[in-house]
């Protein structure tokens, strides 16, 4: 006697197969959920990446500010005969230095709102000069000079570097238009800005310059203030580096993002997507000592500025799968500023 074969039942592969769907599902939850929390983990990095490469770079070149540089700021061509200094900034910005009620270009040039507006709200910018501290300071002769000597033209239109050709023929230190000279002696100091070189051993400040700071003509703080009886004193120029920051929404409209210009050369992105941009100042008058301000007002100077306070504020470059939003980090920090608050109480 044979005994019968039977298979399941149509109630039993309903539960089975229930329960194998009860399984599947579980599974693939947690797995969508890694897949959330992976994504999630992802965005958050990338903006953190984005928020501290922005922001060290950025109080990097706050702890420089001033190094090098004269007390009170660099004089700037001013009074009768002198036009705008062009500031640089966002893409359509025509900004300027004040040239007007200011006489000298300081270390730190606050600027609240003068960046675009994200989401209702203006971010600020701010710029940052310091002494070169690669290329080495250059002495120049007074006029004549021997065979070798650097010598700047009686005119102050051009420099001779001399012997020191490395000034012009180095291909990563060497000097190139645009780059910003700042030329100093016993009667004071100027700046003016590079046009062009003849490759080997002049360099030439032609009038018209992307600054506006070659205005020899102006009645005071240009490089003929610093000549006497038309002889340029023995006189040393250094290179001034100057960094402006502030976020750019125009090359990406839907990223703002950190922007890093070096004289007036093309902006370097940082950091993105940047939505908030915040600067203030904490100043030194040995009085009042005023903190948390955007920018110094009279009697207060940018020369008083001691400490620097960021916040800045980046978002993901797109929302998170789960949540339906994007996700958001912010940094605030203080930063101060060494280089101006530095005495030589020895002097």
């Amino acid at each position: 006697m044979t005994k019968r074969e039977r298979g399941f039942t149509l109630v039993e592969l309903i539960v089975a197969m229930g329960i194998s769907l009860a399984v599947l599902g579980g599974a693939l939850a947690a797995f969508m959920s890694a897949l959330q929390i992976n994504e999630m983990a992802g965005l958050v990095s990338d903006a953190s990446q984005n928020l501290r490469a922005g922001t060290n770079l950025l109080s990097r070149d706050l702890l420089q500010a001033g190094r090098g540089l004269p007390i009170g700021g660099i004089p700037i061509p001013s009074g009768v005969g002198s036009a705008p200094i062009a500031r640089p900034g966002p893409q359509g910005a025509a900004l300027t230095f004040d040239n007007v009620d200011g006489t000298t270009l300081p270390a730190l040039v606050p600027g609240p709102a003068l960046g675009p507006q994200i989401d209702g709200r203006a971010t600020d910018m701010i710029t940052i000069l310091a002494g070169d501290p690669v290329l080495p300071s250059l002495v120049l002769s007074p006029m004549p000079a021997a065979a070798g000597q650097a010598t700047l033209a009686a005119d102050g239109a051009s420099l001779d570097v001399g012997a020191t050709t490395t000034w012009i023929t180095d291909p990563l230190l060497g000097v190139k238009p645009g780059d910003l000279i700042m030329f100093t002696n016993a009667l004071g100091n100027a700046i003016q800005t590079v046009t062009g070189t003849d490759g080997v051993s002049r360099i030439d400040f032609a009038a018209n310059d992307v600054f506006n700071l070659n205005q020899r003509g102006a009645a005071q703080g240009t490089v003929m203030q610093l000549s006497a009886g038309g002889i340029f004193p023995q006189t040393t120029a250094t290179r001034v580096v100057m960094y402006t920051y502030y976020v750019d929404t125009v090359t990406t409209p839907k990223e703002p993002r950190l922007v890093r210009r070096i004289n007036a050369r093309a902006a370097q992105p940082l950091a993105g997507v940047v939505e908030d941009l915040e600067i203030s100042f904490d100043l030194v008058d040995g009085e009042t000592n005023p903190t948390n301000v955007k920018e110094p007002v009279a009697p207060n100077t940018p020369n008083e500025i001691r400490k620097v306070n960021l916040h800045v504020g980046v978002r993901s470059d797109r929302r998170s799968s789960q949540r339906h939003q994007y996700l958001r980090q912010h940094v605030t920090t203080v930063v101060s500023v060494r280089s101006m608050a530095f005495v030589n109480r020895y002097l």
